[in-house]
């Protein structure tokens, strides 16, 4: 196990997956290289369930192995769930598998420890920039024996496969929608709801990607206005159609590259 953990938030923390190699990415995501610290956690089956942003069975919703737990400074609240980032090993000859880089997505956070301080164990205190990978990632990059290794990141563009997914939730009273693979930036940082009887409204974060109103939508289709962290702005109309029920998952258009 790592030297930090993973915040759980109603199940158990998350792991799993996406994709690797960036060579087909588009340029619009690309950011600069930035330097970070990652390390590992071993994982089990039961931990591609859960984590805090929302996702649940994350091989279910298309991010298999290739995730991250990012520290306070990346996670952002959870804005920063979704996105992916390029990851590769750098500085350490012994343990650094030459060449290499991955593609992980932010599925969950790894919580502070302010019991040690953010240079002698506190690897996911602020300000640091951390990546808590599972160690089917990080063996990607790295030797496991490396520890915890310097890195360098930057944000590109996600590449899903289908569209963008809408898992709707909630009572008579409130709707909960969780947003799930997204392209492009992948990260969603506004969302917009209209139904048939309404004009468009803002939906607040709940937690993660999990996004809520109180309202009451039962028997309207449902269209959604997505904004990521490039600006870009997706609108699905009428994706939900208006049979729709509780704890059903709703496919519709996805970002252009």
């Amino acid at each position: 196990m790592a030297p930090c953990l993973l915040l759980v938030l109603f199940l158990l923390p998350a792991l799993a997956a996406g994709h690797q190699h960036p060579s087909t990415l588009g340029s619009s995501a690309l950011s600069e290289w930035r330097s970070a610290k990652a390390s590992y956690y071993a994982a089990d089956p039961e931990d591609a369930i859960g984590g805090a942003c929302g996702f649940g069975d994350l091989g279910k919703h298309g991010y298999g192995m290739a995730t991250v737990g990012l520290s306070t400074a990346l996670f952002e609240r959870g804005a920063a769930c979704g996105g992916c980032y390029e990851v590769k090993c750098v500085d350490d000859l012994k343990y650094c598998l030459p060449g290499t880089s991955i593609v992980v997505t932010a599925t969950n956070f790894c919580a502070p420890n302010f019991g040690l301080p953010a240079d002698a164990g506190g690897v996911c205190n602020p300000p640091n920039h951390h990546f808590l990978l599972p160690i089917q990632s990080f063996e990607k990059i790295a030797l496991w024996k490396a520890g915890v290794m310097p890195i360098q990141y930057r944000r590109v563009n996600c590449l899903r496969d289908g569209g963008v997914r809408f898992a709707v939730a909630g009572r008579s009273f409130f709707l909960t929608v969780l947003i799930s693979n997204v392209g492009g930036a992948g990260d969603v940082r506004s969302v917009k709801i209209k139904g048939t009887e309404s004009g468009w409204l803002s939906m607040g974060r709940n937690w993660g990607q999990i996004w809520h109103i109180n309202s009451d939508f039962r028997g309207q289709p449902l269209s959604f206005e997505l904004t990521s962290s490039d600006g870009k702005t997706l609108t699905n109309y009428n994706v939900v159609p208006k049979e729709w029920d509780f704890g059903k998952t709703y496919t519709g258009k996805q970002f252009l590259l």
